[in-house]
């Protein structure tokens, strides 16, 4: 770890979520010489440069400046970013050292941590854990949940717990710094992010990560119900313990089957941390719904309507799907191609819905999906160009006792700046169609 005062850092990548702001400021705080490349405008990413107001650090946006690569003594470069841009190879090839916000984190926390991954279910159980956590030891979450905790550092102290939800983009560049969580849990595993991973195999060696440095003390925690992961106990380093999805189950607030599978999964973490399943249960009991996670946006009409617009994988639609009852659901799926099947999707989608909505440049590969599966007149299926006209076309499919259901399945990037501008604008247009308003 060297001592960051006067070092010429390069962050790049500052996003339009944002994910280069915490590091970003952390840097300035550790008196780093911080320069900022993005190759979005100033505009495009004016939310996150307003919150960089007043530190002292160079923004080079609309474009990547070599010099800002070759000349730097650190980079600390986006898990969005491709790994293949030719400045980072060129940086690479003069020996300028590379690192990542998640990298930097995990080498200097005090605490303990718990990490997260999976495909489908991750952002709950990670909340969940934290909600339960949180009643035996101070707790600290953050990670690919939203949160930097670089700021937090100072605060973070080796009793506190830190609770890290960890996407493959954070976990492939781990492998760096050769460090896992003590306790390390994997959700589930099905395809996605194919766009960047290339293959099944690539994308599991990166969930991999989680694990992969554990020492023998340290514990992997897998599903017990995911044949995709049978095997990952023999890779393990350290002890393996399973959650069942079929558990006991608790009283929730949130719905769902797939939450009752969160539920046991974060259970399966506070057990091993000594929580006794009262007051886990407790926790569990109070804990609501993230948003742009199945979140009920507005009611009108007799027709619930339902935000999941963090839903980017198929996946995790037919989770969503399974949480009402067959034939009652107007699906809105569709956004940019992430080079995944839709074929079993589109099966549970015809098996299940009322009615489908498409829209974004994947809509046509999910209607040839769900069509290919068709054995009854249902689900009608649609094609909208933009959300406005999809969730119209939804209301219109939708009856009194029926859901119409944001899950889009994909990536927001062909038509959002990102899922929560999608669910944002969903949650507007549910509001105002509940209401009777056109």
């Amino acid at each position: 770890m060297i001592d960051l005062a006067r070092k010429k850092v390069t962050v790049v990548g500052l996003g339009r979520f944002g994910g280069g702001i915490g590091v970003t400021q952390w840097l300035c705080g550790q008196g780093a010489e911080v320069t900022v490349s993005d190759r979005a405008s100033a505009d495009d990413l004016a939310g996150s440069v307003a919150q960089l107001e007043g530190l002292d650090v160079k923004l080079h946006l609309g474009g990547h400046d070599l010099d800002d690569f070759l000349q730097a003594d650190l980079l600390v470069v986006s898990p969005a970013i491709p790994q293949d841009i030719p400045p980072l190879k060129a940086a690479g090839q003069a020996g300028v050292p590379r690192t990542t916000e998640m990298n930097l984190f995990i080498r200097r926390c005090a605490a303990p941590i718990v990490g997260i991954t999976g495909s489908v279910g991750k952002s709950t159980t990670t909340a969940m854990i934290g909600e339960i956590l949180s009643r035996n030891y101070t707790v600290h979450v953050g990670g690919n949940i939203g949160k930097s905790l670089l700021g937090d550092l100072d605060a973070i102290e080796p009793d506190h717990v830190v609770v890290l939800e960890m996407s493959s983009f954070q976990l492939e560049q781990t492998e760096a710094i050769g460090v896992s969580p003590k306790i390390s849990l994997v959700t589930n595993l099905s395809p996605n992010h194919l766009d960047r991973h290339g293959t099944m195999e690539s994308y599991a060696g990166a969930k991999q990560n989680i694990f992969r440095f554990q020492g023998q003390s340290d514990l992997l925690i897998l599903n017990s119900s995911d044949e995709s992961l049978a095997d990952w106990a023999d890779l393990a380093p350290g002890r393996v313990d399973y959650f069942d999805p079929q558990g006991e189950p608790f009283d929730l607030q949130v719905t769902g089957q797939h939450n009752q599978f969160n539920a046991q999964a974060a259970w399966a973490v506070a057990r091993e941390l000594g929580v006794d399943r009262r007051i886990a249960a407790d926790a569990l009991r109070q804990f609501k719904s993230l948003s742009h996670r199945l979140q009920l946006a507005a009611e009108g009409g007799g027709v619930k309507y339902y935000n999941d617009s963090k839903c980017t994988t198929p996946g995790g639609l037919i989770v969503a799907l399974d949480a009402f009852e067959p034939r009652t659901v107007v699906v809105i799926a569709g956004g940019s191609d992430k080079n995944v099947s839709f074929d079993e999707m589109g099966s549970a989608i015809a098996r299940r819905a009322k009615g489908l909505v498409v829209l974004g440049s994947t809509a046509q590969k999910i209607a040839a999906a769900v069509e290919k599966s068709r054995s009854d007149p249902e689900p009608a299926v649609c094609s909208a160009v933009d959300l406005d006209s999809a969730v119209a076309a939804a209301v219109e499919l939708a009856s009194s006792g029926d859901v119409v259901l944001l899950s889009p399945a994909c990536a927001s990037y062909d038509m959002f700046t990102n899922y929560q501008q999608r669910g944002d604008q969903f949650v507007e247009l549910a509001v105002r169609f509940a209401a009777g308003e056109r």
